[in-house]
């Protein structure tokens, strides 16, 4: 089938996949479970014992007294003490394996909520699970297999304890609307301690209970609990929601023993494209983070994260080009993506201020050199990160633009009276330079020029697409018919490709409406290309209700480990309800290392997409090596079943210029 590709869309009852935890979870998590280690709470108020901190190099790696680290920390919240004379950091993360010991022998020891201390932002310590699994029965309303994910933790001043906010992954009919019989009747939980490192009583009630859907054993994706402020009195804003419903924020209400909010609230971030909110105030702004796409496939997860901002904590949230993030052509201004060193997958972050007032955020990713639990195959491994924030023009930006960092890095103030050691530094921006008129069409005749063919997939029973070139516009058919995988029914456009370092250009249009459900999934756009299993491709693409441009790779099977997905997407800015520009910079890499690991004669391939042409928007950066054969395409295709009428794609030129300021291309 079509859409039975490995990236972020509809499985068969119509939600959106998200492979964080696999199947060995379901049967781990039926009590009584193994506890993991545990030490006593560090005692609160402490100073630091230890020199003050100059550096530090990600990932974080917490130790694990006896022996060991914390080699994964999915979905991570971090708070500084509240209470008078703790100046401590407590890290928190989603359920999970700690580290490939836990695997190793084909089962999986899983810890819910993982708890750690540290007095430096960098150092840390585990210290217990916020949940053991033999510390006690759950309320009526929470199965007793259930994962908690996504804690988020915040103080109330009111009643002077700690909350820890999580996704309760399955819920009982004791909850109000879940379910005895149906899975995925997921909600949001509330817990309290006197301490935040527990222990941690959970509410007799959900804070917000699960919400069906339209269909028998449907329940949309209560997901990921944020709340405005790491302290608050006893009234506040709860954001929470994923994928398949869509993201919302809620007033909120702090009780005694737990939480109650306003009713559902607010959508402050369209469904079928974005989860894991995070909110913070600056300078009379509230920023919405979001991630978007398949936070768990390995080296190709292209999981990032996407900001817009508001005046009101409810929105509406614009990005840096004025999209509403509940539009169908969904704003969100890349935030955090990978880059093309090691670490990809770089998301559901947290956002906070270090001890003299600096802007950090820490999140999770995947190492492409280890991106699987040992012994669990597809078992996507996630260690937490930390990188600085800097503010350009009112928005935020990891590392001056250049992303997750990969080297010894100036570290943050972890203690009153500190200074944090970062200094902003604006990664460079990338420029074409020369045109190449022999690698580039303006589409001015009434064919297409010799230089093009037409790659024909190799289960591909019918003839190229129909086409015209007129106007100087090129209109082909989206086909019925995709190159994902082992798809690969679909004609693509191509041509050879320069030498050295370019850019490539192109300016799409596509016949789907500019919104509505659904036109699955059709895609027109650009791509580098070696053959119907290589490729990294940007297209305009319909997904649900939305319209979004995917950024994706693919690798053939010679290229995959055990348990790898081949292909993988990401987003980048969103397109035009008319014209969408797009660009793809190829940059040979330099580095041995990472020629090596991309295999051999290999590019960093950096997506832009411009609503104006005159805008731009910086994504992610894929690597891939294609030999000396590379070429330039154009793809129209992907479109389903469900995609009855025949919607066209129109290509205004293609341009290829050299990189200003690198290796002409020939």
């Amino acid at each position: 089938m079509l859409d039975a590709r490995p990236r972020p869309r509809a499985d068969g009852s119509g939600r959106w996949r998200r492979p964080g935890l696999l199947a060995p979870l379901a049967a781990a998590l039926v009590l009584p479970l193994l506890a993991g280690p545990a030490s006593a709470a560090p005692a609160q108020g402490a100073k630091p014992a230890k020199p003050v901190t100059t550096d530090y190099e990600n990932p974080l790696a917490p130790v694990i007294p006896g022996g060991g680290t914390v080699d994964s920390c999915a979905d991570p919240t971090v708070i500084n003490g509240q209470t008078p004379g703790d100046d401590r950091w407590y890290l928190y993360c989603t359920t999970d394996p700690l580290n490939d010991s836990e695997t190793v022998d084909g089962s999986a020891v899983f810890h819910r909520i993982p708890t750690m201390v540290s007095d430096d932002l960098v150092n840390w310590t585990y210290v217990n699970d916020a949940f053991p699994l033999d510390g006690g029965a759950v309320p009526a309303w929470i199965d007793r297999s259930s994962a908690f994910w996504a804690p988020e933790v915040v103080y109330s001043t009111t009643f002077e304890q700690y909350y820890m906010f999580v996704t309760v992954t399955e819920t009982t009919s004791a909850s109000g609307t879940g379910s005895d019989e149906c899975q995925g009747d997921s909600a949001i939980g509330v817990a309290t301690s006197g301490s935040p490192t527990g222990p941690w009583t959970f509410s007799d009630a959900p804070v917000v209970a699960p919400r069906p859907g339209p269909g028998t054993c449907d329940f949309m994706w209560t997901f990921d609990p944020d709340v405005l402020g790491d302290s608050i009195a006893d009234e506040g804003i709860l954001y929470y929601g994923s994928y398949y419903g869509g993201v919302f924020g809620t007033g909120l209400t702090l009780t005694a023993d737990g939480a109650t909010t306003a009713g559902p609230g607010t959508m402050v971030a369209i469904d079928n494209k974005y989860e894991g909110a995070n909110v913070v105030e600056r300078d009379g702004y509230y920023y919405l983070f979001v991630s978007a796409t398949n936070c768990c496939n390995g080296a190709l997860t292209g999981y990032s994260v996407f900001v817009g901002r508001s005046r009101s904590a409810l929105g509406p949230f614009v990005d840096q080009q004025g999209n509403s993030l509940t539009d169908a052509q969904a704003g969100g201004t890349p935030f955090l993506t990978m880059n093309g060193n090691r670490w990809t997958g770089t998301g559901h972050n947290t956002v906070f201020q270090d001890a003299a007032g600096d802007w950090w955020t820490i999140y999770h990713a995947v190492d492409q050199s280890d991106p699987f639990f040992e012994g669990q195959p597809g078992f996507t491994k996630r260690p937490a990160l930390l990188d600085p924030i800097d503010w350009v023009n009112g928005w935020p930006t990891v590392n001056g633009g250049a992303g997750p960092s990969d080297s010894k890095q100036p570290a943050p103030a972890g203690q009153p009276g500190q200074r944090s050691r970062h200094k902003a530094k604006l990664v460079k921006p990338q420029l074409p330079g020369t045109l190449l008129r022999a690698y580039s069409d303006e589409f001015d005749g009434t064919s297409l020029s010799s230089a093009w063919t037409w790659d024909a997939g190799s289960n591909a029973t019918a003839p190229p697409p129909p086409y015209t070139v007129s106007g100087g516009v090129l209109r082909t058919e989206i086909q019925h018919a995709d190159t994902n995988v082992d798809v690969d029914n679909a004609y693509v456009l191509v041509r050879d490709a320069p030498d050295g370092d370019y850019v490539v250009d192109t300016k799409v249009r596509v016949s789907i409406p500019d919104e509505g459900c659904c036109f699955n999934y059709a895609q027109a756009g650009l791509g580098v290309y070696g053959d119907e299993d290589n490729l990294v491709k940007l297209t305009n693409t319909s997904i649900w209700n939305t319209r979004q441009t995917e950024w994706a790779k693919e690798i053939d099977a010679s290229r995959a480990i055990e348990g790898q997905n081949r292909y993988g997407n990401t987003i980048v800015g969103p397109p035009s309800e008319d014209w969408t520009y797009l660009r793809i910079v190829a940059d040979e890499l330099d580095s041995p290392q990472q020629r090596a690991d991309a295999g051999g004669d290999a590019y960093a391939y950096t997506a832009y997409t411009s609503q104006d042409g005159r805008n731009w928007v910086r994504g992610g950066t894929w690597t891939h090596s294609f030999g000396p054969d590379a070429q330039t395409a154009l793809f129209a295709m992907g479109a389903t079943e469900q995609v009855t009428d025949i919607e066209t794609a129109e290509f205004d030129y293609v341009r290829v210029y050299s990189l200003k300021g690198g290796p002409r291309g020939s």
